[in-house]
């Protein structure tokens, strides 16, 4: 059962598990369960999502039930006008605050504007040598995207020199590896935590929160991070 956060007539959120596709595409052909009609069958009626989050990101993903709410919502999100939070763990420790004005490439090449500014929440140090260095270095950051590029974060963080954990196609494949071997690790520790818009249909600003699931919980204990 998927775990619904938001349920209105025109619209609908769920906190995705990780390694959960939005819907089927030509990318994963190994998968069999999508969000899209796991909620469609757990709550008897029609959805259509209104943007995505990536296969192995968790968090709030938003559907809507009628044609008019979709359209709306998928303006915001287009405009940069929903205001979206992410968590995520990274490699080493981060400034306390920064902001990452990159430009990123579209798939036919053409350069758009990306923008990410992020905090640092916590870091940890944990007691399990890594390559030439005696201990390994963690960050807890909170991410505001303030545009919608695809991979923004992850391309982001990897750009900065600190990958997201468990990005396999930006990422740092040894920290993968590493997290796989020594703590069974292989999601992507990246969750969207927050997402504040305009209801399409009453106007009021909606704030939704999505807790963390298990497994990024499970991290921040052997990191001894506090949630």
């Amino acid at each position: 059962m998927l775990e619904i956060i938001y349920q209105d007539e025109h619209l609908i959120a769920i906190n995705k598990p990780h390694g959960l596709l939005v819907h089927q595409s030509s990318i994963a052909r190994d998968a069999t369960e999508f969000a899209l009609q796991l909620l469609r069958d757990q709550i008897g009626k029609h959805v259509s999502p209104v943007h995505r989050l990536d296969r192995k990101t968790s968090g709030i993903l938003l559907f809507a039930f009628d044609k008019p709410s979709e359209v709306a919502m998928h303006q915001q999100f287009m405009n940069a006008e929903a205001g979206k939070k992410y968590l995520a763990i990274l490699r080493g420790f981060t400034p306390d605050t920064m902001d990452i004005d990159y430009p990123l490439a579209k798939e036919n090449g053409t350069m758009q504007d990306a923008f990410t500014a992020f905090r640092t929440l916590q870091r940890a140090e944990v007691d399990v040598a890594f390559g030439k260095h005696p201990t390994s270095r963690y960050s807890l950051v909170e991410a505001t995207p303030k545009t919608g590029r695809m991979h923004q974060l992850r391309r982001h963080f990897s750009h900065i020199l600190h990958p997201i954990i468990g990005d396999r196609t930006h990422g740092c494949n040894k920290q993968n590896k590493f997290f796989k071997e020594q703590w069974n690790m292989t999601t992507m520790l990246l969750h969207a935590s927050e997402l504040e818009f305009i209801h399409p249909a009453t106007k009021e600003k909606i704030h939704l929160k999505a807790r963390l699931h298990d497994e990024f919980i499970r991290v921040m204990d052997f990191m001894k991070m506090e949630h």
